[in-house]
């Protein structure tokens, strides 16, 4: 089963505090919402898939530690992009000028800021289209680099602004290219 997206407007005027309190209200869900008000109710993952997140996360936070020049956030991390949208990818880094920028305020809710890096990685329930579109929402909301990591089919789309996507099957790894100097992700145990 794959994610429910429910239409809002014009019943009900979503304002960035009701939805903050729907999430508070609602902790056991794990809630989007897109630009266009419509609230997108995600399924859990399966253990493949959790182990695979946490795989993939634990080595994009290895590396943000040693390198020293930016945060990463795992999935239970939301933020407003710039559209009014609230997103969650499953693993995102932010150059740490950037975040920086943000007051604590800002920091400890979602924060109002576009990742400068993220990754969604495709689980049984997830539909292939909709990832695609909610990584095309990432760079029109100023994302440099992305990543869709989908095992089902054992390929990788990257996103990058200013071209088209680029599919890799089977590969081996991935180059963070000039967002992540440096950073180079094993897929060997995610894909």
């Amino acid at each position: 089963m794959s994610a429910i997206a429910l239409k809002l407007e014009p019943i009900l005027p979503m304002t960035d505090e009701n939805f903050l309190q729907l999430c508070h209200l609602n902790p056991e869900a794990k809630l989007e919402l897109t630009a266009q008000l419509e609230l997108v109710i995600m399924t859990p993952t399966g253990g493949s898939t959790g182990n695979r997140n946490i795989k993939l996360s634990a080595r994009l936070e290895r590396w943000t530690e040693e390198e020293g020049t930016g945060v990463a956030f795992d999935s239970s991390t939301m933020f407003k992009l710039p559209s009014g949208a609230f997103r969650s990818p499953d693993a995102a880094w932010i150059k740490l000028e950037r975040w920086h920028t943000l007051t604590t305020e800002q920091k400890d809710t979602f924060p109002p800021i576009c990742p400068d890096f993220v990754v969604e990685l495709r689980s049984p329930s997830d539909s292939l289209p909709s990832l695609q579109q909610k990584m095309r929402e990432y760079l029109a909301n100023g994302v440099r680099l992305g990543w869709l990591i989908d095992p089902q089919n054992q390929r990788v789309e990257i996103y990058r602004q200013g071209q088209e996507v680029e599919i890799l099957m089977r590969p081996l790894q991935l180059e963070g290219e000039d967002v992540l100097i440096g950073f180079i992700l094993d897929l060997t145990a995610i894909l």
